[in-house]
């Protein structure tokens, strides 16, 4: 399983990419990939901060 750090740099170059292109099928469907990689990002912070012991090395989530 990967860092949700991981997810959101997923997300970053989903939308560099994006940017990237011109209107168009291609450009809509990196920046849903980008929604879901932050989703992702989203849902592993939640989850690390439910069970800490889940963390890997340097994965810091803070609590809210």
């Amino acid at each position: 399983m990967k860092k949700a750090s991981e997810y959101h740099q997923h997300a970053v170059e989903c939308r560099e990419l994006a940017n990237r292109m011109g209107v168009g099928e291609h450009r809509e469907q990196l920046l849903e990939m980008a929604a879901t990689w932050d989703s992702l990002a989203r849902e592993r912070e939640a989850l690390v901060r439910r069970h800490p012991e889940l963390a890997q090395d340097g994965e810091n989530v803070e609590k809210a």
